[in-house]
């Protein structure tokens, strides 16, 4: 036993070790090529995108060289114990192609999870809805995309049932506002008051970084029964639209009490019928 461990035990030994290490090295140098080819490739885009882009094409390479790698170690191992690696990797297979007839769902989210990284469909970081589930990519993979909804809810969305993603946070974010005033406002007054709110905060230190298109009045959106929606639109940097248009709301309503701009609630009008004599 003493000497079996003095000399299948040192090799078990350098076999995990090797293995650790040529793990460390793909880890760290996976992301540094892929950045570059990335960078290469993507050569007009914004850096966040190739941030995004690289981290998620990194993941996905570092994860599934690194089952690789332990398949590797663990069959190299059981060869140091004396187990016959043919017949295991016979059995595998027969029990593989069993498994392949029973796992067609698997295969196909791993096609789609391969269409998903080739066409950049959307990568960890951005606010996407896929599957019925709207939230912010933690994870993609082959086989599975995870996302945190604004709850903090969790969700594995397989691949398999991804057939149309949408991307809220692809290369650039919108600023897709209605804003509501009184009937008997004056309207041009209105859309230059809310005009100069949206260039205000678009040259300010701190937002000016985060809008890329400044926000201005498009139109008049609808007559409603209360009021009417003024429709306003901008352009931001990806996952900030939501933030530039939280701002805006406050900055237009402390605007409209300066104003005197009355912004319409719901009310009724009752008309009493007259007494004829």
């Amino acid at each position: 036993m003493i000497e079996w461990l003095q000399t299948n035990g040192i090799k078990i030994g350098i076999i995990v070790v090797l293995g650790l290490i040529g793990y460390l090295v793909v880890k760290r140098a996976i992301p540094r090529l892929v950045k570059k080819t990335i960078v290469m490739r993507m050569k007009d885009k914004p850096e966040y995108a190739i941030a995004t882009r690289s981290k998620t094409i990194s993941h996905v390479i570092t994860n599934t060289v690194g089952v690789l790698i332990g398949i590797i170690v663990l069959f190299s191992i059981l060869g140091q114990v004396g187990v016959n690696i043919a017949p295991a990797l016979a059995s595998l297979g027969v029990i593989g192609l069993a498994i392949s007839f029973g796992a067609q769902s698997l295969i196909k989210d791993i096609i789609n999870g391969l269409f998903i990284l080739l066409e950049d469909q959307y990568g960890i970081g951005d606010v996407i809805r896929v599957g019925g589930v709207s939230g912010l990519v933690e994870e993609v993979n082959l086989r599975r995309t995870v996302l945190r909804d604004l709850d903090g809810i969790v969700h594995y969305v397989p691949n398999s049932e991804i057939s149309i993603a949408s991307n809220f946070t692809k290369e650039y974010s919108r600023v897709n506002l209605n804003i509501a005033v009184a009937y008997g406002e004056d309207l041009d007054r209105v859309i230059e008051v809310v005009n100069r709110v949206c260039k205000q905060i678009s040259q300010e230190p701190g937002w000016n970084n985060k809008i890329i298109k400044p926000p201005q009045v498009l139109r008049v959106d609808a007559l409603l029964d209360s009021g009417i929606e003024i429709k306003i639109l901008g352009d931001t940097r990806p996952n900030m639209q939501w933030e530039v248009m939280g701002e805006l709301r406050k900055r237009i309503k402390k605007e409209f009490d300066q104003e005197s701009i009355e912004i319409p609630w719901p009310h009724i009008k009752v008309f009493m019928g007259g007494q004829t004599n």
